[in-house]
């Protein structure tokens, strides 16, 4: 039996049989993988908690027919403990992990651009680097552009006029100008426009000293953006639960049409878990195309990959 070793985030797990999981795993090399974890609910599991939702490890795997055998697990960085300690981090992980699941469609196609993007994502949301929600937006905007769905903030995305623009269709890619405008599309102020650059830049000092009217704004666009993509929402990203106050993330109109600012609710619930229950694998990913939108990609997780300013 062929074994190979790769760097992994467990993105969801659910249970097979009386004592093990299937793990979900985007991984460096080998791209998004399913594997056992024999044994893996045994309170002597030799595999402890590595294997949670949000963690980050290296594994030795297996090759099986249909799913892989994970025989070794070792933590890299522990994110999910700081993931787990907090509630508004957690839910805003959740969303990461669902969004890199839903992005990288066919199994073991090698997606080495996501995986760093979103170790980048959990590092500086594990560190308390910069704001929780501007984090989100930032890797949901960029994770987007490397699967081929980067939305222009600068010139027209139908006819390619230069901007600055007003108006946001989602529908369009992005800000159009006002002889490609459609009916109904939301009319955001233009330091909501520059604050949706940066963080689709990885521009820090625009995006941190932000306003909070103009991140609610941003939240609001940015969720239509990636539902009008993905065809359907997340179903993690109504849990979202901001620390700025009042802002939780909801999921946008179906249509496409976006308000002029974005949808704020109260927080109701709790997040959906990276556990699923017995027998349910989830939703499967929406097709996607790799792209090098992002800029200054790392090639080496290890070596300090982080959501610094102008770096993913």
């Amino acid at each position: 039996m062929a074994v190979y070793v790769d760097e992994a985030i467990v993105l969801r797990t659910h249970k097979l049989g009386e004592a093990d999981r299937i793990i979900t795993l985007l991984t460096r090399h080998h791209g998004r993988v399913r594997a056992v974890a024999k044994g893996v609910r045994r309170t002597t599991s030799r595999f402890g908690a590595r294997l949670e939702p949000c963690s980050y490890v290296e594994l030795q795997l297996a090759v099986g027919r249909s799913l892989d055998i994970i025989t070794q697990a070792e933590i890299r960085r522990p994110y999910a403990e700081a993931m787990y300690a907090d509630y508004g981090r957690y839910t805003t992980a959740t969303a990461m992990l669902e969004t890199a699941e839903r992005l990288t469609v066919e199994e073991r196609e090698p997606a080495t651009q996501q995986f760093l993007l979103l170790v980048a994502a959990l590092r500086a949301l594990a560190e308390g680097a910069h704001a929780p929600g501007l984090v989100l937006d930032s890797y949901l905007l960029r994770s987007l552009s490397v699967a081929g769905y980067a939305p222009s903030f600068d010139a027209c995305a139908r006819c390619g006029s230069s901007g600055p623009h007003r108006a946001f269709a989602a529908a369009s890619g992005g800000m159009v100008c006002a002889d490609c405008r459609p009916a109904g599309v939301a009319m955001p102020a233009p330091e909501t426009i520059a604050l949706l650059g940066a963080l689709l830049a990885g521009e820090w000092a625009v995006a941190d000293p932000s306003a909070l009217r103009h991140r609610r704004e941003a939240t609001g666009l940015v969720s239509a953006y990636l539902q009008w993509h993905l065809e359907r929402g997340l179903r993690s990203l109504p849990h979202v639960e901001r620390l700025e106050p009042g802002i939780l993330a909801h999921p946008a109109r179906s249509d496409g049409q976006d308000g002029d600012e974005a949808d704020v609710t109260e927080p109701g619930g709790t997040g959906p878990g990276g556990t699923e229950p017995d027998g349910t694998d989830g939703t499967e990913p929406h097709g996607a195309r790799s792209t090098d939108s992002t800029n200054d990609l790392s090639d080496d997780v290890s070596s300090d990959v982080t959501m610094n300013t102008g770096r993913v």
